[in-house]
Protein backbone atom coordinates (compact mmCIF):
# COMPACT_ATOMS: atom_id res chain seq x y z
CA UNK A 1 0.00 0.00 0.00
CA UNK A 2 1.16 3.33 -0.44
CA UNK A 3 2.19 5.97 2.11
CA UNK A 4 -0.02 8.53 2.38
CA UNK A 5 3.07 11.73 2.64
CA UNK A 6 2.70 13.92 5.78
CA UNK A 7 2.98 17.80 5.50
CA UNK A 8 5.12 18.72 8.74
CA UNK A 9 5.53 22.16 10.42
CA UNK A 10 7.81 22.96 12.93
CA UNK A 11 6.76 24.89 16.11
CA UNK A 12 10.43 25.65 17.53
CA UNK A 13 10.80 29.46 18.35
CA UNK A 14 14.59 28.34 18.11
CA UNK A 15 13.91 26.50 14.66
CA UNK A 16 14.65 29.40 11.61
CA UNK A 17 11.97 28.74 9.04
CA UNK A 18 12.83 27.85 5.37
CA UNK A 19 13.55 30.83 3.35
CA UNK A 20 12.58 30.97 -0.09
CA UNK A 21 12.05 33.49 -2.81
CA UNK A 22 8.38 33.78 -4.69
CA UNK A 23 7.24 31.12 -6.32
CA UNK A 24 7.65 31.90 -9.99
CA UNK A 25 10.85 33.01 -9.84
CA UNK A 26 12.70 29.54 -8.74
CA UNK A 27 10.20 26.99 -8.01
CA UNK A 28 7.34 26.18 -10.83
CA UNK A 29 3.73 27.10 -9.80
CA UNK A 30 1.16 25.16 -11.90
CA UNK A 31 0.49 25.21 -15.74
CA UNK A 32 4.02 27.21 -16.26
CA UNK A 33 3.23 30.61 -14.91
CA UNK A 34 5.34 33.03 -13.10
CA UNK A 35 4.94 34.19 -10.00
CA UNK A 36 1.02 35.76 -9.57
CA UNK A 37 2.53 38.78 -8.44
CA UNK A 38 4.28 39.61 -11.79
CA UNK A 39 0.84 40.09 -13.10
CA UNK A 40 0.53 43.24 -11.12
CA UNK A 41 2.90 44.90 -13.13
CA UNK A 42 -0.22 45.14 -15.56
CA UNK A 43 -1.39 47.63 -12.90
CA UNK A 44 0.71 50.83 -12.60
CA UNK A 45 0.18 53.31 -9.85
CA UNK A 46 -1.91 55.18 -12.64
CA UNK A 47 -4.75 52.43 -13.28
CA UNK A 48 -7.41 52.92 -10.02
CA UNK A 49 -7.94 56.48 -12.07
CA UNK A 50 -8.50 54.60 -15.74
CA UNK A 51 -10.38 51.81 -13.91
CA UNK A 52 -12.41 54.60 -12.00
CA UNK A 53 -13.57 56.47 -16.08
CA UNK A 54 -13.87 52.46 -17.28
CA UNK A 55 -16.16 51.26 -14.38
CA UNK A 56 -17.76 54.73 -14.68
CA UNK A 57 -18.96 53.65 -18.60
CA UNK A 58 -20.10 50.97 -17.04
CA UNK A 59 -22.27 52.33 -14.72
CA UNK A 60 -25.77 51.35 -14.14
CA UNK A 61 -25.41 48.20 -16.30
CA UNK A 62 -23.13 46.81 -13.73
CA UNK A 63 -24.64 48.41 -10.38
CA UNK A 64 -20.84 49.44 -9.62
CA UNK A 65 -18.76 52.69 -9.31
CA UNK A 66 -21.54 55.32 -8.65
CA UNK A 67 -21.07 56.08 -5.05
CA UNK A 68 -18.12 54.82 -3.93
CA UNK A 69 -17.73 54.94 0.50
CA UNK A 70 -14.59 55.31 2.42
CA UNK A 71 -12.10 52.03 2.20
CA UNK A 72 -12.78 52.60 6.46
CA UNK A 73 -16.80 52.12 5.96
CA UNK A 74 -16.28 49.09 3.59
CA UNK A 75 -14.08 47.69 6.42
CA UNK A 76 -17.19 48.23 8.90
CA UNK A 77 -19.26 47.56 6.53
CA UNK A 78 -17.36 43.84 5.71
CA UNK A 79 -17.05 43.20 9.54
CA UNK A 80 -20.63 43.15 9.64
CA UNK A 81 -21.38 39.07 9.10
CA UNK A 82 -24.22 37.91 9.89
CA UNK A 83 -24.60 35.37 13.50
CA UNK A 84 -24.78 32.38 10.96
CA UNK A 85 -21.27 33.30 9.26
CA UNK A 86 -19.70 33.65 12.46
CA UNK A 87 -17.38 30.93 13.31
CA UNK A 88 -16.14 30.62 16.98
CA UNK A 89 -12.49 30.41 16.84
CA UNK A 90 -12.16 28.76 20.62
CA UNK A 91 -13.84 25.42 19.37
CA UNK A 92 -10.72 24.31 17.31
CA UNK A 93 -7.67 23.58 18.37
CA UNK A 94 -6.50 23.35 14.51
CA UNK A 95 -5.89 25.98 12.42
CA UNK A 96 -6.47 23.93 9.30
CA UNK A 97 -10.57 22.65 10.88
CA UNK A 98 -10.41 26.84 11.67
CA UNK A 99 -9.55 27.31 8.02
CA UNK A 100 -11.96 24.61 6.48
CA UNK A 101 -15.29 25.94 8.76
CA UNK A 102 -14.79 29.10 7.20
CA UNK A 103 -14.91 28.60 3.48
CA UNK A 104 -17.24 30.06 1.29
CA UNK A 105 -16.29 30.21 -2.25
CA UNK A 106 -18.28 27.83 -4.19
CA UNK A 107 -16.91 24.23 -5.45
CA UNK A 108 -16.17 24.99 -9.29
CA UNK A 109 -16.07 21.76 -11.21
CA UNK A 110 -13.44 22.76 -13.50
CA UNK A 111 -10.30 21.80 -15.78
CA UNK A 112 -8.45 24.38 -14.53
CA UNK A 113 -8.81 23.57 -10.94
CA UNK A 114 -7.90 20.04 -11.34
CA UNK A 115 -4.69 21.10 -13.38
CA UNK A 116 -3.24 23.07 -10.59
CA UNK A 117 -4.67 20.94 -7.76
CA UNK A 118 -2.70 17.71 -9.58
CA UNK A 119 0.29 20.25 -9.79
CA UNK A 120 0.05 20.91 -5.55
CA UNK A 121 -0.77 16.91 -5.37
CA UNK A 122 2.93 16.56 -6.85
CA UNK A 123 4.74 19.18 -5.47
CA UNK A 124 3.85 18.58 -1.59
CA UNK A 125 7.26 19.76 -1.04
CA UNK A 126 6.05 23.20 -2.16
CA UNK A 127 3.08 23.10 -0.02
CA UNK A 128 5.38 21.74 2.98
CA UNK A 129 7.38 24.88 2.88
CA UNK A 130 4.72 27.01 2.09
CA UNK A 131 2.69 26.23 5.73
CA UNK A 132 6.29 25.26 7.81
CA UNK A 133 6.54 29.53 7.11
CA UNK A 134 2.83 30.30 7.62
CA UNK A 135 3.19 28.87 10.91
CA UNK A 136 4.64 32.34 12.45
CA UNK A 137 1.44 34.50 10.12
CA UNK A 138 -1.32 32.42 9.73
CA UNK A 139 -3.11 32.81 12.80
CA UNK A 140 -3.39 36.62 12.32
CA UNK A 141 -4.23 36.63 8.52
CA UNK A 142 -7.27 34.20 9.59
CA UNK A 143 -8.18 36.64 12.65
CA UNK A 144 -7.96 39.33 10.57
CA UNK A 145 -10.58 37.98 7.62
CA UNK A 146 -12.71 36.55 9.84
CA UNK A 147 -12.94 40.32 11.87
CA UNK A 148 -14.28 41.35 8.37
CA UNK A 149 -16.77 38.34 7.49
CA UNK A 150 -14.42 37.38 4.72
CA UNK A 151 -14.65 33.84 3.13
CA UNK A 152 -11.17 32.47 4.63
CA UNK A 153 -9.96 31.13 1.06
CA UNK A 154 -8.39 34.78 1.14
CA UNK A 155 -5.73 33.36 3.91
CA UNK A 156 -4.70 31.08 0.89
CA UNK A 157 -3.57 33.53 -1.24
CA UNK A 158 0.14 34.43 0.27
CA UNK A 159 0.55 30.50 -0.83
CA UNK A 160 -0.09 31.57 -4.28
CA UNK A 161 1.50 34.67 -4.33
CA UNK A 162 4.63 34.28 -2.29
CA UNK A 163 4.99 30.74 -0.68
CA UNK A 164 4.44 32.70 2.53
CA UNK A 165 7.78 34.24 2.33
CA UNK A 166 7.66 37.54 3.43
CA UNK A 167 10.88 38.53 2.20
CA UNK A 168 9.89 37.07 -1.70
CA UNK A 169 10.30 40.02 -4.43
CA UNK A 170 9.79 39.34 -8.05
CA UNK A 171 10.48 40.98 -10.95
CA UNK A 172 7.59 43.49 -10.94
CA UNK A 173 9.19 44.54 -8.04
CA UNK A 174 6.38 42.88 -5.80
CA UNK A 175 6.84 41.97 -2.50
CA UNK A 176 6.57 40.69 0.40
CA UNK A 177 3.50 37.80 1.85
CA UNK A 178 0.95 39.53 -0.21
CA UNK A 179 3.16 40.99 -3.09
CA UNK A 180 2.56 44.59 -3.54
CA UNK A 181 3.83 46.34 -6.16
CA UNK A 182 5.54 49.58 -4.65
CA UNK A 183 3.05 51.98 -6.55
CA UNK A 184 -0.72 49.74 -5.34
CA UNK A 185 1.30 49.38 -1.92
CA UNK A 186 1.53 53.63 -1.40
CA UNK A 187 -2.12 53.63 -2.54
CA UNK A 188 -3.23 51.22 0.27
CA UNK A 189 -0.77 53.08 2.80
CA UNK A 190 1.87 51.18 2.97
CA UNK A 191 4.68 53.77 4.25
CA UNK A 192 8.11 52.77 2.07
CA UNK A 193 11.35 54.38 2.74
CA UNK A 194 15.04 53.54 3.39
CA UNK A 195 14.53 52.38 6.97
CA UNK A 196 11.04 50.50 6.24
CA UNK A 197 8.59 48.74 3.70
CA UNK A 198 5.69 48.67 4.71
CA UNK A 199 4.70 45.79 1.96
CA UNK A 200 6.42 43.25 4.21
CA UNK A 201 4.90 44.46 7.10
CA UNK A 202 3.14 41.32 8.34
CA UNK A 203 0.21 42.74 10.43
CA UNK A 204 0.41 46.91 7.77
CA UNK A 205 0.51 44.29 4.20
CA UNK A 206 -2.69 42.32 5.81
CA UNK A 207 -4.56 44.77 6.47
CA UNK A 208 -3.82 46.86 2.79
CA UNK A 209 -4.40 43.14 1.19
CA UNK A 210 -7.84 43.07 3.05
CA UNK A 211 -8.72 46.89 1.99
CA UNK A 212 -7.87 46.14 -1.47
CA UNK A 213 -9.61 42.92 -1.86
CA UNK A 214 -13.10 44.20 -0.39
CA UNK A 215 -12.51 47.29 -2.78
CA UNK A 216 -12.51 45.13 -5.66
CA UNK A 217 -15.55 42.84 -4.18
CA UNK A 218 -17.73 45.99 -3.96
CA UNK A 219 -16.41 47.83 -7.28
CA UNK A 220 -17.53 44.14 -9.31
CA UNK A 221 -20.96 43.30 -8.15
CA UNK A 222 -19.82 41.51 -5.28
CA UNK A 223 -18.10 38.70 -7.17
CA UNK A 224 -15.42 37.25 -5.53
CA UNK A 225 -13.92 35.30 -8.08
CA UNK A 226 -13.64 38.58 -10.30
CA UNK A 227 -12.24 40.62 -6.90
CA UNK A 228 -9.59 37.74 -7.02
CA UNK A 229 -8.35 38.19 -10.56
CA UNK A 230 -8.62 41.71 -10.30
CA UNK A 231 -5.98 41.46 -7.29
CA UNK A 232 -3.77 39.71 -9.45
CA UNK A 233 -4.28 41.68 -12.66
CA UNK A 234 -5.62 44.83 -11.71
CA UNK A 235 -9.19 46.61 -11.70
CA UNK A 236 -8.31 48.13 -15.37
CA UNK A 237 -7.82 45.14 -16.87
CA UNK A 238 -11.24 43.24 -15.00
CA UNK A 239 -12.93 46.40 -16.44
CA UNK A 240 -12.18 46.53 -19.62
CA UNK A 241 -12.85 42.45 -19.78
CA UNK A 242 -16.20 43.25 -18.37
CA UNK A 243 -17.09 45.99 -20.99
CA UNK A 244 -16.13 43.82 -23.69
CA UNK A 245 -18.30 41.03 -22.67
CA UNK A 246 -21.35 44.02 -22.00
CA UNK A 247 -20.90 44.88 -25.29
CA UNK A 248 -20.75 41.41 -26.66
CA UNK A 249 -23.49 40.55 -24.93
CA UNK A 250 -21.77 37.72 -23.00
CA UNK A 251 -21.56 36.79 -19.49
CA UNK A 252 -19.75 39.08 -17.06
CA UNK A 253 -18.51 35.66 -14.57
CA UNK A 254 -14.51 35.32 -14.14
CA UNK A 255 -14.65 31.96 -16.02
CA UNK A 256 -16.30 34.50 -18.85
CA UNK A 257 -13.79 37.17 -19.22
CA UNK A 258 -11.30 37.27 -21.23
CA UNK A 259 -7.97 38.19 -18.88
CA UNK A 260 -4.39 37.86 -19.00
CA UNK A 261 -2.73 33.89 -18.59
CA UNK A 262 -1.36 34.72 -15.81
CA UNK A 263 -4.80 35.82 -14.18
CA UNK A 264 -6.56 33.08 -16.09
CA UNK A 265 -4.46 30.38 -13.61
CA UNK A 266 -4.41 32.40 -10.69
CA UNK A 267 -7.90 31.86 -9.42
CA UNK A 268 -8.21 28.38 -10.41
CA UNK A 269 -4.70 27.93 -7.93
CA UNK A 270 -6.70 29.46 -5.33
CA UNK A 271 -10.04 27.04 -5.45
CA UNK A 272 -7.55 24.40 -5.85
CA UNK A 273 -5.36 25.02 -2.93
CA UNK A 274 -8.64 25.80 -1.36
CA UNK A 275 -10.13 21.83 -2.19
CA UNK A 276 -6.84 20.16 -1.25
CA UNK A 277 -6.77 21.93 2.41
CA UNK A 278 -10.74 21.14 2.78
CA UNK A 279 -9.84 17.35 2.07
CA UNK A 280 -6.24 16.60 2.45
CA UNK A 281 -6.66 13.07 2.72
CA UNK A 282 -9.06 12.66 -0.43
CA UNK A 283 -5.34 13.62 -2.38
CA UNK A 284 -3.42 10.74 -0.19
CA UNK A 285 -1.54 14.09 1.79
CA UNK A 286 -2.46 14.59 5.22
CA UNK A 287 -1.09 18.31 7.27
CA UNK A 288 -0.06 18.23 10.51
CA UNK A 289 -1.72 20.75 13.20
CA UNK A 290 -1.06 24.10 13.31
CA UNK A 291 -1.65 25.24 17.05
CA UNK A 292 -4.62 27.84 16.91
CA UNK A 293 -3.60 30.44 19.25
CA UNK A 294 -1.26 33.21 18.22
CA UNK A 295 2.26 32.94 17.49
CA UNK A 296 3.58 36.40 17.76
CA UNK A 297 1.90 39.99 19.74
CA UNK A 298 2.40 43.77 19.01
CA UNK A 299 4.52 45.05 21.49
CA UNK A 300 5.69 49.23 21.36
CA UNK A 301 9.64 49.38 21.41
CA UNK A 302 9.15 53.08 22.58
CA UNK A 303 11.50 54.89 19.68
CA UNK A 304 13.84 53.44 17.31
CA UNK A 305 15.47 50.17 18.45
CA UNK A 306 18.21 48.20 17.41
CA UNK A 307 16.81 45.19 16.30
CA UNK A 308 20.10 42.69 17.26
CA UNK A 309 19.42 44.57 20.79
CA UNK A 310 15.54 43.61 20.84
CA UNK A 311 16.50 40.38 19.68
CA UNK A 312 18.42 40.14 22.95
CA UNK A 313 16.74 41.69 25.70
CA UNK A 314 13.58 39.44 24.27
CA UNK A 315 15.80 36.03 24.67
CA UNK A 316 15.11 35.25 21.01
CA UNK A 317 17.71 35.11 17.53
CA UNK A 318 17.93 37.89 15.28
CA UNK A 319 16.52 35.96 12.54
CA UNK A 320 13.57 35.69 13.78
CA UNK A 321 13.42 39.38 15.09
CA UNK A 322 13.87 39.64 10.74
CA UNK A 323 11.34 36.85 9.97
CA UNK A 324 8.73 38.61 12.21
CA UNK A 325 9.89 41.88 11.33
CA UNK A 326 10.63 41.88 8.21
CA UNK A 327 9.21 44.83 6.75
CA UNK A 328 12.72 46.72 8.70
CA UNK A 329 15.68 45.99 6.26
CA UNK A 330 18.09 47.57 7.88
CA UNK A 331 20.15 47.09 11.66
CA UNK A 332 17.29 49.04 13.53
CA UNK A 333 13.60 50.10 13.21
CA UNK A 334 12.35 53.04 11.63
CA UNK A 335 13.34 56.63 13.19
CA UNK A 336 9.73 57.64 11.88
CA UNK A 337 8.07 54.41 13.22
CA UNK A 338 5.96 52.43 13.03
CA UNK A 339 7.24 52.26 16.87
CA UNK A 340 6.11 48.52 17.33
CA UNK A 341 7.46 45.14 17.17
CA UNK A 342 6.44 41.79 16.25
CA UNK A 343 7.54 39.09 19.31
CA UNK A 344 6.89 36.04 20.10
CA UNK A 345 3.61 36.04 22.56
CA UNK A 346 6.43 34.14 25.39
CA UNK A 347 9.22 36.50 25.00
CA UNK A 348 6.93 39.68 24.93
CA UNK A 349 6.92 40.47 28.77
CA UNK A 350 10.78 39.96 28.92
CA UNK A 351 11.34 42.59 26.05
CA UNK A 352 9.38 45.13 27.91
CA UNK A 353 10.70 44.60 30.93
CA UNK A 354 14.61 45.37 29.78
CA UNK A 355 13.67 47.79 27.29
CA UNK A 356 12.34 49.70 30.57
CA UNK A 357 15.54 50.14 31.80
CA UNK A 358 17.23 51.63 28.63
CA UNK A 359 17.57 54.96 27.47
CA UNK A 360 17.11 56.26 23.89
CA UNK A 361 20.79 55.92 23.44
CA UNK A 362 21.24 52.48 24.48
CA UNK A 363 18.04 51.10 23.08
CA UNK A 364 20.17 52.24 19.77
CA UNK A 365 23.61 51.22 20.78
CA UNK A 366 25.04 54.52 19.77
CA UNK A 367 27.18 57.32 20.96
CA UNK A 368 27.57 61.37 20.73
CA UNK A 369 30.25 62.94 18.68
CA UNK A 370 31.23 66.79 18.76
CA UNK A 371 31.64 68.26 14.85
CA UNK A 372 34.92 69.66 15.07
CA UNK A 373 37.13 72.17 12.49
CA UNK A 374 38.00 70.15 9.20
CA UNK A 375 35.00 67.01 9.68
CA UNK A 376 32.79 66.09 7.06
CA UNK A 377 30.15 63.68 6.94
CA UNK A 378 32.32 61.20 5.08
CA UNK A 379 35.10 61.38 7.81
CA UNK A 380 32.93 61.31 10.59
CA UNK A 381 31.41 57.91 8.99
CA UNK A 382 35.02 56.61 8.55
CA UNK A 383 35.83 57.12 11.86
CA UNK A 384 33.20 55.73 13.54
CA UNK A 385 33.25 52.33 10.65
CA UNK A 386 30.14 53.73 9.18
CA UNK A 387 28.59 54.97 5.70
CA UNK A 388 27.72 58.94 5.85
CA UNK A 389 23.80 57.91 4.60
CA UNK A 390 23.49 55.89 7.51
CA UNK A 391 24.87 59.41 9.63
CA UNK A 392 22.53 61.10 8.16
CA UNK A 393 19.93 58.82 8.56
CA UNK A 394 20.64 58.44 12.76
CA UNK A 395 20.54 62.47 12.87
CA UNK A 396 17.79 62.89 10.14
CA UNK A 397 20.77 65.53 8.60
CA UNK A 398 19.61 67.41 5.29
CA UNK A 399 22.78 67.19 2.82
CA UNK A 400 25.19 69.73 2.79
CA UNK A 401 28.13 70.89 5.22
CA UNK A 402 28.19 69.80 8.86
CA UNK A 403 28.22 72.59 11.31
CA UNK A 404 31.10 72.39 14.24
CA UNK A 405 29.99 71.98 17.42
CA UNK A 406 27.01 69.84 16.22
CA UNK A 407 26.61 66.53 18.12
CA UNK A 408 25.68 63.94 16.49
CA UNK A 409 24.86 60.55 17.08
CA UNK A 410 26.66 57.69 16.00
CA UNK A 411 26.75 54.02 16.09
CA UNK A 412 28.75 51.94 18.50
CA UNK A 413 29.26 48.93 16.56
CA UNK A 414 29.36 48.11 12.51
CA UNK A 415 25.99 46.36 11.24
CA UNK A 416 25.64 42.72 10.40
CA UNK A 417 22.36 41.74 8.95
CA UNK A 418 21.51 38.17 7.81
CA UNK A 419 21.12 37.58 4.16
CA UNK A 420 17.89 37.92 3.28
CA UNK A 421 18.00 41.52 5.07
CA UNK A 422 21.14 42.26 3.58
CA UNK A 423 19.23 41.38 -0.17
CA UNK A 424 15.86 43.49 1.39
CA UNK A 425 18.38 46.42 1.62
CA UNK A 426 20.40 46.30 -1.71
CA UNK A 427 17.27 45.86 -3.64
CA UNK A 428 15.95 49.03 -1.97
CA UNK A 429 19.51 50.91 -2.46
CA UNK A 430 18.90 50.07 -6.36
CA UNK A 431 16.40 52.71 -6.30
CA UNK A 432 18.75 55.53 -5.41
CA UNK A 433 20.23 57.65 -8.73
CA UNK A 434 23.26 55.35 -9.29
CA UNK A 435 24.62 53.32 -11.98
CA UNK A 436 26.88 51.05 -11.29
CA UNK A 437 29.82 49.76 -13.47
CA UNK A 438 30.77 46.13 -12.48
CA UNK A 439 33.92 44.08 -13.13
CA UNK A 440 36.31 46.65 -11.62
CA UNK A 441 38.89 45.74 -9.01
CA UNK A 442 41.24 47.70 -6.90
CA UNK A 443 44.60 47.06 -5.66
CA UNK A 444 44.76 47.46 -1.85
CA UNK A 445 47.55 50.00 -0.80
CA UNK A 446 49.77 49.98 2.79
CA UNK A 447 47.65 50.91 5.67
CA UNK A 448 44.03 50.52 3.64
CA UNK A 449 41.17 49.30 5.25
CA UNK A 450 37.94 48.72 3.93
CA UNK A 451 36.26 51.93 4.68
CA UNK A 452 38.90 53.91 2.82
CA UNK A 453 38.74 52.25 0.09
CA UNK A 454 35.27 52.79 0.35
CA UNK A 455 34.91 56.72 0.40
CA UNK A 456 37.80 56.95 -2.17
CA UNK A 457 35.53 55.11 -4.49
CA UNK A 458 32.20 56.14 -3.66
CA UNK A 459 30.70 53.05 -2.37
CA UNK A 460 28.45 51.56 0.56
CA UNK A 461 31.34 49.64 2.58
CA UNK A 462 28.59 47.18 3.47
CA UNK A 463 28.26 46.80 0.07
CA UNK A 464 31.97 46.46 -0.58
CA UNK A 465 32.75 43.79 2.33
CA UNK A 466 29.39 41.92 1.02
CA UNK A 467 30.91 41.69 -2.39
CA UNK A 468 34.34 40.32 -1.53
CA UNK A 469 33.38 38.01 1.50
CA UNK A 470 34.81 40.50 4.39
CA UNK A 471 33.32 42.45 7.88
CA UNK A 472 33.57 45.81 6.96
CA UNK A 473 36.27 45.79 9.87
CA UNK A 474 38.35 43.08 8.70
CA UNK A 475 42.16 43.71 8.57
CA UNK A 476 43.58 44.09 4.78
CA UNK A 477 47.08 43.19 3.14
CA UNK A 478 48.95 45.15 0.41
CA UNK A 479 48.59 43.70 -2.78
CA UNK A 480 45.86 41.89 -2.06
CA UNK A 481 42.74 42.57 -4.82
CA UNK A 482 39.22 43.35 -4.18
CA UNK A 483 36.17 43.59 -6.70
CA UNK A 484 34.84 46.86 -6.59
CA UNK A 485 31.92 48.65 -8.40
CA UNK A 486 32.03 52.08 -8.78
CA UNK A 487 28.99 54.58 -8.47
CA UNK A 488 28.66 57.77 -10.19
CA UNK A 489 25.51 59.85 -10.38
CA UNK A 490 23.87 59.79 -13.83
CA UNK A 491 21.76 62.76 -15.11
CA UNK A 492 19.03 60.87 -16.93
CA UNK A 493 18.97 58.60 -13.67
CA UNK A 494 14.99 59.45 -13.05
CA UNK A 495 11.92 59.01 -15.73
CA UNK A 496 9.29 61.81 -13.84
CA UNK A 497 11.11 62.00 -10.68
CA UNK A 498 11.46 58.33 -10.24
CA UNK A 499 14.67 56.82 -9.86
CA UNK A 500 15.15 54.31 -13.21
CA UNK A 501 16.00 50.79 -12.59
CA UNK A 502 19.43 49.99 -13.23
CA UNK A 503 20.92 46.81 -14.19
CA UNK A 504 23.95 45.58 -12.19
CA UNK A 505 25.38 42.64 -9.84
CA UNK A 506 26.71 42.55 -6.78
CA UNK A 507 28.81 39.95 -5.39
CA UNK A 508 27.79 38.21 -1.84
CA UNK A 509 29.70 35.24 -0.06
CA UNK A 510 27.32 33.15 1.73
CA UNK A 511 28.53 30.80 4.41
CA UNK A 512 26.57 27.77 4.22
CA UNK A 513 24.77 26.43 7.45
CA UNK A 514 23.48 23.32 8.59
CA UNK A 515 20.62 22.02 6.64
CA UNK A 516 21.45 23.82 3.91
CA UNK A 517 20.18 23.15 0.40
CA UNK A 518 21.38 24.71 -2.66
CA UNK A 519 18.23 24.60 -3.73
CA UNK A 520 16.96 26.58 -0.65
CA UNK A 521 20.13 29.09 -1.24
CA UNK A 522 18.71 29.70 -4.70
CA UNK A 523 15.62 30.44 -3.52
CA UNK A 524 16.40 32.69 -0.81
CA UNK A 525 18.76 34.90 -3.22
CA UNK A 526 16.01 34.26 -6.05
CA UNK A 527 18.85 32.66 -8.61
CA UNK A 528 18.92 29.15 -9.93
CA UNK A 529 20.67 26.17 -8.63
CA UNK A 530 22.29 26.14 -12.14
CA UNK A 531 23.76 29.34 -11.42
CA UNK A 532 25.35 28.37 -8.11
CA UNK A 533 26.98 25.52 -9.10
CA UNK A 534 28.49 27.74 -12.65
CA UNK A 535 29.74 30.38 -10.20
CA UNK A 536 31.08 28.08 -7.49
CA UNK A 537 32.92 25.38 -9.99
CA UNK A 538 30.93 22.45 -8.06
CA UNK A 539 31.51 19.07 -8.79
CA UNK A 540 28.46 17.79 -6.61
CA UNK A 541 25.08 19.43 -5.20
CA UNK A 542 26.26 18.48 -0.96
CA UNK A 543 27.72 21.19 1.05
CA UNK A 544 29.05 21.12 4.53
CA UNK A 545 28.72 23.69 7.02
CA UNK A 546 30.80 26.67 6.57
CA UNK A 547 31.53 26.21 3.10
CA UNK A 548 31.72 29.88 1.51
CA UNK A 549 29.27 29.93 -1.53
CA UNK A 550 29.49 32.85 -3.88
CA UNK A 551 26.69 34.71 -5.11
CA UNK A 552 26.23 37.52 -8.08
CA UNK A 553 22.86 39.47 -7.01
CA UNK A 554 21.01 41.01 -9.67
CA UNK A 555 19.61 44.18 -8.75
CA UNK A 556 16.91 45.87 -10.97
Amino acid sequence: MATTPVITTTYSRDATPVSVSPAGATTPLPSGTQNAAAAQALTPTGDSERADALIGELGADLGIGADKPALAQRRNSAATATQSDRIDPAAYTDLFARLRAGFKLNEVDAAPVERELDWFVENPDYVQRSFRRAELYLYHIVSEIEARGMPLELALLPVIESAFEPYAYSQARASGLWQFIPGTGSRFGLKQDWWYDGRRDVVESTRAALDYLQYLHDEFNGDWLVAIAGYNCGEAAIARAIAINQAAGRPIDFWDLKLPAETRAYVPKLLAMKRLIASPESHGLAFSPIPNHAYFTRVPTLGQIDLRLAAEIAGVTSEEIYELNPAFHRWATDPEGPHFLLLPADAAAAFAANLALLTPDERLRVSRYSVRHGDSMASVAHRFHTTPQLVRELNDLPKGALVVGTELRVPTEAAQLPPKVLHAALLEDGHYHRILRPHMRVTVRRGDSLWAIARRHGVDVHTLAAMNGLQPGDTLRAGQRLRLTTASLHSDSTVDGAPRAVHHSRKVTYTVRDGDTLARIARVFQVSVAQLISWNSLSETALAPGQQLLILLARR
